[in-house]
């Protein structure tokens, strides 16, 4: 009975498909409104006020007939998020160096389902987009678009300690997200999605983990075809480019997560 009841208010909190934005839409105002003989809107607002009180700033929370309730992140919300995924909480000031307390953000936080380990092999496409995804980082730092602290890495970093620049450029001066490419936000969403997965994973572990990690390499092969980080992009767009390559970085920390911890697989530094 209790996994009935979680499965069924998972039910009442799902995030949208729309890639542009990560939205995450509640039905609990309608569930109540069935059992409490009230109207959906009133409970709705209702619940949408008393959550903008406490967290205001991380949501941009809209009412939708007949009483959904949209919580969309705040762009400021998620280029935090991203700036952790990609570099850990420590953010890799100059006074953390040699800290590895950090080292896993993720690992810290995240819940680890048992989960079956395929052949290697069928992984191939995962374990290249991690290591292009590693190449990259480092081929930024020897051109001087970002420094990092420890630009040789023994094996395959959680996060990146990055020197410069810091924090990661992820706003424009009018506190929008510059990674706004169809691509970009696709990738984003894909890791949202994944990190959702990890920290909530579905009632008896269900999590198809080898089909997770495949999409999310997937969506990092059409960001990296189509939204380039030298060249034209370096030259004219820096702050652009350093996005970028922070969206880089956080695919490479979420990959090489699932494929050690949930799938059992190496994460290579190149291929």
């Amino acid at each position: 009975k209790e996994n009935m009841s979680i499965k069924e208010e998972k039910k009442l909190l799902y995030k949208g498909r729309d890639y542009s934005k990560v939205l995450y839409i509640s039905g609990v105002a309608l569930r109540l409104s069935k059992s409490q003989n009230r109207k959906a809107m009133e409970f709705a607002s209702a619940i949408a006020s008393d959550i903008s009180g406490i967290c205001g700033d991380v949501f941009s929370i809209q009412i939708v007939p007949p009483g959904w309730i949209h919580f969309e992140l705040t762009h400021s919300t998620l280029a935090t998020w991203l700036q952790s995924v990609a570099i850990g909480s420590s953010g890799g000031d100059e006074g953390d160096e040699g800290d590895e307390g950090d080292e896993g953000t993720i690992d810290a936080q995240c819940p680890m389902p048992n989960a079956p380990c395929p052949m290697p092999n069928s992984l191939f496409a995962v374990q290249y987009a991690h290591a292009r995804c590693c190449s990259l980082v480092l081929l930024a730092h020897r051109e001087g678009l970002i420094k990092l602290r420890e630009p040789v890495p023994n094996s395959s970093p959680a996060f990146w300690s990055v020197i410069a620049p810091n924090p990661i450029p992820w706003l424009n001066s009018d506190g929008t997200l510059r990674l706004n490419h169809s691509d970009e936000c696709r990738l984003i969403a894909q890791l949202v999605q994944v990190i959702d997965n990890i920290e909530c994973p579905d009632v008896g572990g269900s999590v198809k983990w080898e089909k997770v990690a495949l999409n999310l390499s997937q969506a990092f092969e059409k960001f990296w075809s189509n939204c380039r980080i030298w060249g034209e992009v370096k030259i004219t767009s820096p702050e652009v480019a350093q996005a970028r390559l922070g969206l880089l970085m956080a695919t490479q920390s979420v990959l090489r997560f699932v494929l050690e911890e949930n799938l059992g697989v190496f994460a290579p530094l190149e291929l």
